[in-house]
C-alpha cells in the first residue's frame, strides 16, 4: 500500500515522498530500502537540479531573438492572376484559405473559367434548374467557386472547369429537360476558351472537366438510339466527363474518360423529411415504390407489404423514411434519382437495373447496403426480400445508416469533406498525371463487343418525374 506524504522544502519547489507500508495482511509489498545510502540521501536534489536546468534552457532557446522570428507567419506565396479572373473569383479564393490547404488530395487545383452568364447563371431564372435532379452541374459549379481547391492562377492548375449548364432549359409542355443546344453550347464554350486562353490548345482539353448530368450522358441525348447514333461530340473526345450514365458493359456514350456522379437530390429537403422522422425510426411500409410502371404490378396487388403507387406525390420522400425496401428500377437511362433518395432517407435500395455502373463504386460499400435483383427476376421480388429480411437485414441497415454513406452521394453548396464534391475531387486527382491507378474506369472495363439494346424496352418501371 502507498501512502504519499508531502513536505514543505527549505528551498522554492516541492516534492512528494511516497512512503511503502507493510500491506494489510502483515506482507511487505516490497523490501526495505536501505534509506541510509547516498543515493538515497541525495537523489531529491539531482533531480530538482535537473528539472531546474532543462526549464531554464527551455526558456533561453525559445526567447532567442533568431527563434522568434523564425516563427512569425509564414506569408503566402505570390499569386499571379489572370486578366480574366473574375472578382468573384478572386474574392472566393482569398476568404477560404485555411490550414487545411493541401492536406487532400496532394495539393490538387482546379481553374474555373469564368464564363459569361449565358453559359450559366443566366439559366438559373427558372428556379428547377438548381433543385431538378440534373442540378449536380450547377452545384459542382457553385462548390469549386468557395473550395480551397480553387486556384484563379491558370498556370498553376492540374484540371480545368468549363462551367456550362445544359440541362436547365425545360420543355413548356412535358417538363423535361431539353438539351437539344447542349452541343452548340459547349462548343461555343470552347471556342471562346481556346481563343483567350492557351490551356485547351495546350493539352487538346485532356486536362478539362464538363458536367453531363442527364440521362446518356456524354452523347448528350435523352434518348439512347439517338444518342449512340450521334455519339460522343468530337470535341469532347479528349476531355473528362462527369456524367450520371454509366454501365458495365461497352456502350458509346461512356468511352471517354470520365467519373460517374450521382444524381442531385437537394440536401435540405433530406433534412426536412429526417427532422420528422429519422431514419431509425418506426418503418411501417415492406416494400416502396412511387412512379410510372410499364408493367401493371399485379403480382403484388394482394400484397399489402408492397407499397407500389402510380401517381406523383410531392411528399414522397416522407414514405420512403418510412419503408424498409425501395424499389430503384432503371428509367429512361439505368440510374435514378430515387436510388440517392432511399441512401439519404436509410430504406435499402433495390437495384433493379443490370448492368448499371454506381456512382463511387470504388468508395461506396454497395454489395453492404443495397439488394441487387435481376430484371429477369422481378416476378420473385417478394421471396427475394423475405430471404433478406430473414436474414441479414439488420447488417444491411447497419452499414447503410452509417452517416459516411449518405454524404458521399450528396451534392452541397460549398464542399465538405466526404461528400459527393468532395468525391469528384478525389476522382480528379487520382487522374493527374502519373497516377495511373485513377484511370480504372477504362482499365476495368471488359473488351467484349458491344451490342445494342433499348434501356426503355427492358425497363420496368419510369420514376414519378418521368426523367430517369
Amino acid at each position: 500500500m502507498l501512502e504519499p506524504k508531502i513536505r514543505a522544502p527549505k528551498n522554492r519547489g516541492f516534492y512528494v515522498r511516497m512512503k511503502l507500508l507493510p500491506s494489510k495482511h502483515g506482507r511487505s509489498s516490497v523490501p526495505q530500502l536501505e534509506k541510509k545510502s547516498f543515493f538515497y540521501r541525495n537523489c531529491k536534489w539531482v533531480l530538482w537540479l535537473s528539472l531546474s536546468l532543462y526549464f531554464f534552457s527551455s526558456y533561453l532557446i525559445s526567447n532567442h531573438p533568431n527563434q522568434k522570428n523564425n516563427n512569425k507567419p509564414t506569408s503566402l506565396s505570390k499569386t499571379h492572376f489572370s486578366s480574366l479572373a473574375s472578382r468573384a473569383l478572386y474574392e472566393s479564393t482569398t476568404n477560404n484559405i485555411t490550414q487545411k490547404q493541401g492536406l487532400h488530395f496532394n495539393g490538387l487545383k482546379i481553374f474555373v473559367y469564368d464564363l459569361p452568364a449565358k453559359y450559366n447563371t443566366d439559366w438559373l431564372k427558372n428556379e428547377r434548374c438548381s433543385t431538378h435532379l440534373f442540378a449536380s452541374e450547377v452545384a459542382i459549379h457553385r462548390a469549386l467557386l468557395t473550395s480551397e481547391y480553387l486556384t484563379v492562377d491558370p498556370y498553376e492548375a492540374d484540371f480545368f472547369f468549363v462551367p456550362v449548364y445544359v440541362s436547365c432549359n425545360f420543355s413548356t409542355v412535358n417538363g423535361f429537360p431539353a438539351i437539344g443546344h447542349a452541343r452548340s453550347l459547349i462548343a461555343s464554350a470552347i471556342n471562346l476558351i481556346s481563343t483567350q486562353y492557351p490551356f485547351w490548345d495546350r493539352s487538346h482539353g485532356s486536362d478539362h472537366v464538363f458536367v453531363a448530368s442527364h440521362d446518356f450522358g456524354s452523347c448528350f441525348h435523352t434518348m439512347e438510339d439517338v444518342a449512340i447514333s450521334d455519339g460522343i461530340p468530337g470535341f469532347l473526345k479528349n476531355s473528362i466527363v462527369l456524367q450520371t450514365f454509366g454501365v458495365k458493359q461497352k456502350h458509346p456514350c461512356q468511352e471517354v474518360e470520365n467519373v460517374v456522379i450521382p444524381p442531385y437530390v437537394s440536401p435540405e429537403s433530406v433534412l426536412r423529411t429526417l427532422e420528422k422522422s429519422p431514419v431509425t425510426g418506426r418503418r411501417d411500409i415492406f416494400a416502396f415504390f412511387r412512379g410510372k410502371m410499364e408493367v401493371h404490378p399485379k403480382n403484388y396487388n394482394g400484397d399489402r407489404r408492397f407499397f407500389l403507387q402510380r401517381h406523383r406525390f410531392a411528399g414522397y420522400q416522407s414514405e420512403i423514411v418510412r419503408s424498409v425496401f425501395c424499389l430503384c428500377p432503371l428509367g429512361w437511362a439505368p440510374w435514378s434519382p430515387r436510388l440517392v433518395e432511399s441512401v439519404a432517407l436509410g430504406c435499402v435500395p433495390v437495384i433493379i437495373a443490370d448492368g448499371i455502373r454506381l456512382p463511387f463504386d470504388d468508395v461506396v460499400p454497395w454489395a453492404e447496403i443495397s439488394v441487387n435483383v435481376a430484371e429477369k427476376d422481378v416476378g420473385k421480388l417478394a421471396e427475394i426480400l423475405e430471404h433478406v429480411a430473414a436474414t441479414n437485414l439488420s447488417a444491411i441497415q447497419k452499414n447503410l445508416w452509417d452517416p459516411r454513406v449518405p454524404r458521399a452521394l450528396m451534392f452541397n453548396d460549398r464542399v465538405h469533406e466526404g461528400d459527393a464534391t468532395w468525391r469528384v475531387l478525389s476522382a480528379l486527382a487520382n487522374k493527374r498525371p502519373g497516377r495511373t491507378e485513377g484511370r480504372e474506369f477504362r482499365a476495368n472495363r471488359t473488351p467484349t463487343a458491344w451490342t445494342s439494346w433499348n434501356w426503355r424496352k427492358e425497363k420496368w418501371f419510369l420514376p414519378a418525374n418521368g426523367c430517369a
